[in-house]
């Protein structure tokens, strides 16, 4: 049996996070989250279903918007939009991303690009997926130097959106919103729920039992590795190169 590589791994439980959405929305430079959508949507159409819409900010193919990030906004307002992903320099246990800096604001050490819309998305999308493949306490801190995007809020604010999971190179996590914290919910193939523990920033919640995170299997890994890169090839070509150059290594 063809053996999944760790990014297609990524790629399958992205498209299984996204089972019952009708319509995702994936911002620019995030080819991974991209690929995830396109899977669930051919996964879908392979099983007779309608596949999900897709809206990627600065895809020619795979974008509706004629006016970019503003009629974005406006669709997620309106409750047209189910899920989108969000990700951070800095992501803490109680959800709230930094996409400003490190270090104490405004002499930050390292400056990142800026929050831009992701406070008003992380409100009104009902499903927001957190997503960094890098999984080091320097990224996955107990709290961020910098609120970009509140994972929570106050009771009596009203707000549909807010974390839904927190996918990383190592493990998938789901968000207790009663207990404002996550909780681990697999641990990736090569990956252990000690290593998750010792290289976390933040606590979270653990089950005696923690399960592998599931592997696409031979005809998931085909549509993958043909309809979803012939996709994804229009918006990322160079990261579609590197997705099939890896699994041909991994075949080797």
């Amino acid at each position: 049996m063809t053996e999944a590589t760790a990014r297609e791994t990524l790629i399958y439980t992205i498209a299984r996070l996204l089972e019952g959405t009708s319509h995702v929305a994936v911002g620019a430079s995030s080819p991974i989250p991209a690929a995830g959508a396109m899977l669930s949507r051919a996964l879908a159409e392979r099983r007779g279903g309608e596949g999900v819409r897709i809206s990627i900010l600065g895809s020619a193919e795979h974008n509706f918007f004629t006016q970019g990030a503003g009629e974005l906004f406006d669709c997620a307002a309106q409750g047209r939009i189910d899920a989108f992903f969000l990700g951070g320099g800095q992501i803490d246990g109680a959800g709230n991303i930094n996409l400003v800096g490190s270090g104490d604001y405004p002499n930050s050490d390292v400056r990142w690009p800026g929050s831009f819309g992701s406070a008003f998305l992380y409100y009104v999308v009902p499903r927001v997926i957190l997503f960094r493949e890098e999984h080091s306490p320097r990224v996955l801190v107990e709290k961020v130097d910098f609120i970009s995007a509140p994972g929570t809020s106050p009771p009596g604010v009203y707000r549909v959106g807010g974390p839904y999971a927190l996918l990383t190179g190592a493990a998938l996590f789901f968000f207790e919103k009663d207990q404002g914290r996550f909780r681990l919910e697999s641990t990736h193939p090569g990956h252990t729920v000690e290593e998750i523990n010792a290289t976390t920033g933040f606590a979270f919640a653990c089950p005696p039992q923690v399960g592998a995170t599931p592997t696409p299997k031979e005809e998931t890994l085909a549509l993958l590795r043909g309809r979803v890169l012939d996709e994804l090839s229009e918006t990322y070509p160079q990261f579609a190169e590197l997705l099939h150059t890896d699994a041909i290594g991994k075949a080797a």
